[in-house]
């Protein structure tokens, strides 16, 4: 019961006290670039949970065999061949969102979350816990960018997934789905939480 509730702890970690986008504020490029539509950002978001939970596997299993002093190279080496994996995949059974991430699927090699929950917990941790800590990560990384997605598609289209929400009485803010509408979004939503991390702090 007690490895239960780690693991818990450990996958809770992701989604809010050390969510990658919102408190750590990492891999803010895709947040900016792919958020105007809910479908591209939901496609990165499960592309990144599955580069950063295999990952944290692969680094953990591998831990005791690499020499310290070549363990980035390593890092790099895994991260790229799952990335390729995933560009495959979903080159091969989603196309549609393939063309749309285009070329920021490649830079999810050089995502700074994922080299460092490599490097601070799946290299001072067994397998099963590194899996939940990618996977929570996974879960906080996407969270994060559907719920900037729908802010900035519904108020800058008035649609969802592509599907019309808002009546023909809503005249789009053209704002949201461009770079400073990302920038507004992304900025007050950090301000959220970090209001929200205050008050938590304080009620504990």
């Amino acid at each position: 019961m007690s490895e239960k509730q780690s693991l818990w702890s450990i996958f809770k970690n992701g989604l809010f006290e050390s969510n990658p986008i919102f408190v750590l504020a990492l891999s803010l490029c895709p947040a900016l670039a792919v958020t105007s539509d809910l479908i591209s950002a939901m496609g990165m978001g499960f592309t990144v949970m599955f580069v950063i939970t295999a990952n944290n596997t692969v680094i953990s299993i591998v831990r005791k065999l690499v020499n310290p002093k070549v363990r980035l190279p390593v890092y790099i080496t895994s991260i790229a061949t799952i990335v390729t994996l995933a560009q495959l995949l979903l080159s091969a059974f989603a196309p549609e969102i393939y063309k749309a991430l285009s070329i920021y699927l490649a830079l999810v090699v050089v995502f700074a979350i994922i080299l460092a929950r490599a490097e601070v917990f799946a290299t001072k941790n067994p397998v099963i816990p590194s899996f939940f800590d990618g996977f929570g990560m996974g879960w906080g990384f996407l969270g994060a960018m559907v719920l900037i997605a729908v802010i900035r598609e519904l108020f800058g289209n008035g649609t969802l997934a592509g599907i019309h929400i808002l009546g023909s009485w809503y005249n789009p803010a053209l704002i949201m789905i461009l770079p400073p509408g990302g920038f507004i979004t992304i900025g007050l939503l950090i301000g959220l939480f970090n209001l929200i991390g205050q008050r938590r702090a304080k009620s504990s």
